[in-house]
């Protein structure tokens, strides 16, 4: 199964909105995540990609902002069971 998420030409403005979006959905789950786990070992791992997740969007961002060109962006999820 596939879900089509994002497709299209976008703004640089348009594209960092997206990406923040999405990528703070799932900073969010990671944080909740962490707050469900009492591990200091799940909490260590959460936080990495937390950390690595702001890094990612940082460096979007500023790449992105500074050409100021229009995009074409895709996002697709793919769901297959194990």
């Amino acid at each position: 199964m596939q879900i089509n998420l994002i497709q299209g030409q976008f703004s640089a403005t348009e594209a960092v909105a997206l990406i923040e979006q999405l990528l703070q959905i799932k900073i969010s789950f990671h944080e909740k995540k962490i707050s469900m786990f009492s591990s200091e070992e799940e909490i260590k791992f959460r936080e990495t990609k937390i950390k690595r997740l702001q890094e990612e969007l940082a460096s979007f961002r500023k790449q992105i902002v500074q050409a100021n060109d229009t995009y074409h962006l895709e996002a697709i999820c793919n769901f297959e069971k194990k």
